[in-house]
């Protein structure tokens, strides 16, 4: 791959969830081989980078977010060699590799977390978070769990507490010892050598506990939000201003950040936090000297983005951070599917997709959302993810993003696995399966196809300023602009028609594949419901 090092600024990033992508053993859960097999559908769409989600060694309480070995694959996903031969063939196609790490915390089974918790002496007795109980037994403070419960689990053979803010598998690690961070540097290295070119940093806020393990504050009523965890978990009841997003966070960002240089990698950071991701996003992107990128969750909520919610995210991002790098999505394996999350049409659908390749910042798309995927159903008796078992059925987990990719509507389980798939392929989604919507020119993947490529297009998309990002009723309009090019984008998010001003100048229609329109009579431009406005202004104004 050419030596960028800024490859990732307006990069389009296409996350890859291993289990569910396609499975060439038989064992019915995907594998590395079969995102070798189907990085050229990948390629296709003309993406620049792919994020796979954890494929290292677990006891999989949490599909791969419970680590046990750092440097290994887990063997139902296959071999080191076979990751080689997906950094091999992708970079052969020209997308680079992004990995999923895990650091804030491990699977119990993991070494060093068997070690630690062996006795109160061993040399790995503090890399995680233990605490002793109150004089009553009970846990150390009132931190609450992503999962449920308490965010404390009593050991007896320590006769302490340790800190899991999710499972109770998945025991957090103390970051306030050296040994620690310098452990999960290496990891880093590790992998950066075998050839990555960055990562996705998974609940990258949660890395440090307040060293003096103070109690949350309550958070009032109006103030919660089921951004990050599900209405009717407590969790949103708390200020989570001890458990989580600790300053001391900003150094290890650094140091991090460091290892990334010699190698042109980047690093994108998910800041979980339902008050200040945006903020905590300015923090961790600010200096060029800690991650490149965040990805807020702004988007990823269960109100559908308005025009209005559009234009306020943009003025509180421009307001918090206005040089911090976004990584924007609208889904992901951790949240319902945004075409039912948001109720959208088609038309709808295919509109926020133009728009997101317009904004400012980086994106991700989600395995399956280019071809438009509903959330798939998932009976009890099928569930896996133990987040949905926990909060059934006021909250049915996430399994509903997670099922397997359907390549092939009238193949065998829509050609993802000979076997019998862990978690069922949907029959709704057979037929949007990747071979019936080739043969349809006017399918959704190949709308998403058009969208990456008019932001490869004009570089400015991509990489260029823009002037905010404004709303008038249902439309949300911004200008995109560098030394080269200026672009107006103007994109109707409503049912209704609605008018957008077209600034003055001599305008050049783009777009017109994605649907654009660009007459304007008296200055003004119409747009049908769901109908966007993409036009550049010539060189010679």
């Amino acid at each position: 791959m050419p030596k960028n090092p800024d490859w990732w600024r307006g990069a389009v990033i296409y996350q890859i969830y291993p289990r569910s992508y396609q499975d060439m053993d038989g064992d019915g859960i995907g594998d590395l081989k079969g995102i070798v097999k189907r990085l050229p559908h990948i390629a296709s769409l003309g993406v620049d980078a792919i994020w796979i989600s954890p494929f290292f060694t677990s006891p999989m309480k949490d599909f791969g977010y419970d680590v046990s070995d750092y440097c290994d694959v887990d063997p139902m996903f296959g071999t080191l060699a076979d990751f080689d031969a997906v950094i091999e063939t992708a970079h052969a196609l020209g997308i680079r590799v992004m990995i999923d790490l895990v650091l804030s915390h491990t699977a119990e089974a993991h070494p060093w977390f068997v070690e630690s918790r062996s006795n109160r002496d061993n040399p790995k007795a503090d890399w995680y978070v233990w605490a002793n109980a109150k004089p009553d037994g009970t846990p150390p403070n009132n931190w609450l769990s992503i999962f449920g419960g308490s965010a404390w689990q009593w050991d007896g053979r320590r006769m302490q507490y340790y800190l899991h803010n999710f499972l109770t598998s998945q025991p957090d690690l103390n970051f306030h010892n050296p040994d620690v961070q310098e452990a999960l540097l290496d990891v880093e290295r590790f992998w950066l050598k075998r050839g990555v070119d960055g990562f996705r940093l998974d609940t990258i806020n949660f890395y440090f506990a307040d060293a003096q393990l103070r109690d949350n504050p309550a958070l009032p009523p109006e103030r919660r939000n089921d951004s990050i965890a599900p209405g009717v978990n407590p969790y949103n009841w708390q200020e989570h201003l001890y458990s989580k997003n600790q300053p001391e966070n900003l150094e290890f960002l650094r140091r991090f950040r460091a290892e990334l240089e010699p190698y042109g990698a980047a690093a994108v950071g998910e800041v979980g936090d339902a008050q200040r991701g945006l903020e905590i996003m300015a923090e961790y992107t600010s200096g060029g000297d800690k991650v490149q990128m965040c990805y807020p969750f702004e988007m990823l909520q269960p109100p559908r983005l308005t025009a209005a919610a559009a234009a306020d995210t943009f003025y509180r991002l421009s307001h918090a951070a206005p040089d911090a790098w976004p990584c924007w999505s609208y889904s992901n394996h951790d949240v319902e599917r945004h075409v039912t999350r948001w109720k959208l049409s088609d038309a709808a659908a295919r509109a926020y997709t133009t728009m997101l390749m317009c904004l400012r910042g980086s994106v991700c798309i989600y395995q399956g959302e280019e071809l438009g995927l509903p959330e798939a159903e998932v009976a009890f008796e099928d569930l896996q993810d133990p987040y949905g078992i926990e909060f059934w059925p006021e909250y049915k987990g996430r399994d509903g993003c997670r099922t397997p990719i359907a390549w092939n509507g009238s193949a065998p389980n829509g050609g993802f696995s000979e076997g019998r798939p862990w978690l069922p392929v949907s029959p709704a989604h057979l037929p949007r399966a990747v071979a019936e919507q080739e043969a349809d020119p006017e399918a959704m993947l190949h709308h998403y196809r058009r969208a990456i490529a008019l932001r490869h297009a004009h570089p400015v998309l991509a990489t260029g300023a823009d002037d905010g990002v404004h709303s008038r009723g249902d439309v949300v309009h911004f200008l995109r602009h560098d030394e080269n090019e200026t672009i107006f984008c103007a994109f109707n998010l409503g049912e209704e028609p609605a008018e957008v001003p077209l600034p003055q100048g001599a305008w050049a229609p783009i777009g017109t594949d994605l649907g654009s329109v660009t007459k304007a009579e008296n200055g003004l431009v119409r747009l049908e419901p769901w109908q966007c406005c993409l036009v550049l202004k010539r060189p010679t104004d």
